[in-house]
């Protein structure tokens, strides 16, 4: 499966294959730890749980939290 993915932090696009079917698959291959990031499609935030489709564009965007 190719997914399209925005990284807002490092300001770049890349076109990524994996073989997982979900989000959480997707950020594992990226090796980014799902507590530190939203991630959307089409301006939904989306579960870990969520399905991705093939030729899906999602935007990985980091949490920034403070006190």
């Amino acid at each position: 499966m190719k997914i399209t993915v925005h990284l807002e932090k490092e300001r770049t696009k890349q076109e990524v294959e994996f073989d997982g079917t979900n989000v959480s698959d997707l950020l594992n291959s990226l090796k980014i730890n799902p507590e530190t990031v939203l991630v959307t499609c089409n301006n939904e935030v989306l579960t870990e749980s969520e399905i991705l489709e093939d030729s899906s564009t999602v935007e990985i965007l980091s949490v920034i939290s403070g006190g």
